[in-house]
C-alpha cells in the first residue's frame, strides 16, 4: 500500500472508532451514557482532586486528560502508576477520585492504585474497553469504550483505543465544565499567557480609560477635529446631555463631510450615529472581531447607559498577541 493508502486507511478505523464512541453516548439509555452521567456527577461534587493514572500509551493520554480537567476548572494531577508503588501513592487522599485508563483493563502496574482504593474507599472511575476485567470489576463507574479496529493491524499497537480514550476524556472534562458553569473570565485565569491568553482578556483589561477623545454634539466641528488631534485615536467620541454615547467622528467621516467641515457645522451634523460599541466584560477576541468585520479601527466601551468607560484601538489588541 502507499503511504496514501495506509494514510486513509488509518484515519478510516479510527474514525470507525470514535464513531462507535458517539453511537453510544447518543443513546440516552445506554450503559456509557449513564455511567458518563455518574462520573460527571461525582467530579462536580468532589472536594479533592481528580487523579488520572495510565501506564503506556493510556498512561500518555491520561497525562493529556489530566491538564485538560486541570484547564478547565477541575483540579486534576496524573499519578505515573509504577511511582505510585514507590511512594507517589502519598499524593492520593480519600478526599479524591481516581480516573484509571487502560484498554484491557488488565494493567499490571495499576494493581497497587487499585488496591489503594479499595482499601481506603477512594472512589474509582475506569476507562476500559473490557468492562468485566480486573479494572472493570474494581471500578465504581466503568467508562466502557466500544471495541473497535485498532489502525496498526500488524501489531495491534494501541491507536483507535487511545482516540478513542483521548476523546472521551474531552467529553468528561467540557461536561464537568458546562455543569460546573465554568466561564470564559475562569478559563482565562489558568491561560494567562501566550496567544489564547490574550484572546481570553476582557477589554476592560486593554482599554485607555483616562483622556478618552469626547466632545459635545452641540460642539463645532473645529472643536471635534482638535480634540480627535489630541487624542490620537484617529476618532472622537460625540455624547449628548447626558453624557452618552450618540456619535462618533472618525478621520472619514471628515473625509465625507468636507464642505460641512470647511463650514464649522455642529458635531452632530456630520457624526457616524449609533456607533458600534462594545461592553467592558467582552473578551478581547470578540472585539478583534469587530473591528475586522466591520472594518474600523476604534472601539468605545461603554456601560449599560451607553456612557463612554474607555476606548480600545485595535492596535491594543495586536500588541497583546490577539490574533
Amino acid at each position: 500500500m502507499s503511504a496514501a493508502d495506509v494514510s486513509l486507511d488509518v484515519l478510516d478505523k479510527e474514525l470507525a472508532g470514535l464513531t462507535a464512541l458517539r453511537r453510544e453516548l447518543a443513546k440516552s439509555d445506554s450503559d456509557l451514557s449513564q455511567a458518563l452521567h455518574k462520573a460527571v456527577a461525582q467530579c462536580c461534587e468532589l472536594q479533592g482532586q481528580i487523579v488520572v493514572t495510565g501506564m503506556g500509551k493510556s498512561g500518555h493520554v491520561a497525562r493529556k486528560i489530566a491538564s485538560t480537567l486541570a484547564s478547565t476548572g477541575s483540579k486534576a494531577n496524573f499519578v505515573h502508576p509504577a511511582e505510585a508503588s514507590h511512594g507517589d501513592l502519598g499524593m492520593i487522599s480519600d478526599q479524591d477520585i481516581i480516573l484509571a485508563l487502560s484498554n484491557s483493563g488488565e494493567t499490571t502496574e495499576l494493581g497497587d492504585i487499585l488496591a489503594y482504593s479499595g482499601r481506603f474507599g477512594i472512589p474509582l472511575i475506569a476507562m476500559t474497553s473490557v468492562g468485566n476485567s480486573s479494572l472493570g470489576q474494581a471500578a465504581d463507574i466503568v467508562l466502557k469504550i466500544p471495541k473497535s479496529e485498532e489502525a496498526c493491524a500488524v501489531t495491534n499497537a494501541p491507536t483507535t483505543s487511545t482516540t478513542q480514550m483521548m476523546a472521551l476524556g474531552d467529553v468528561l472534562a467540557v461536561s464537568i465544565l458546562r455543569a460546573k458553569g465554568f466561564t470564559a473570565d475562569d478559563f482565562h485565569r489558568f491561560h494567562p499567557g501566550g496567544k489564547l491568553g490574550a484572546a481570553m482578556k476582557r477589554v476592560d483589561r486593554l482599554m485607555h480609560h483616562k483622556d478618552m477623545p469626547l466632545c459635545d454634539e452641540g460642539a463645532s466641528v473645529e472643536t471635534a477635529v482638535a480634540e480627535m488631534t489630541r487624542g490620537g485615536f484617529g476618532c472622537v467620541g460625540v455624547l449628548n446631555a447626558k453624557k452618552a454615547l450618540v456619535g462618533i467622528i472618525t478621520d472619514g467621516d471628515l473625509r465625507r463631510h468636507f464642505s460641512k467641515a470647511l463650514g464649522q457645522e455642529k458635531a452632530a451634523e456630520i457624526m457616524t450615529k449609533d456607533p458600534r460599541v462594545i461592553h467592558a466584560d467582552a473578551l478581547a477576541a470578540e472585539a478583534l472581531h469587530l473591528f475586522s468585520t466591520m472594518k474600523i479601527t476604534a472601539l468605545f466601551i461603554v456601560d449599560t447607559e451607553n456612557r463612554p468607560l474607555g476606548l480600545l484601538h485595535v492596535h491594543d489588541c495586536l500588541s497583546t498577541g490577539v490574533i
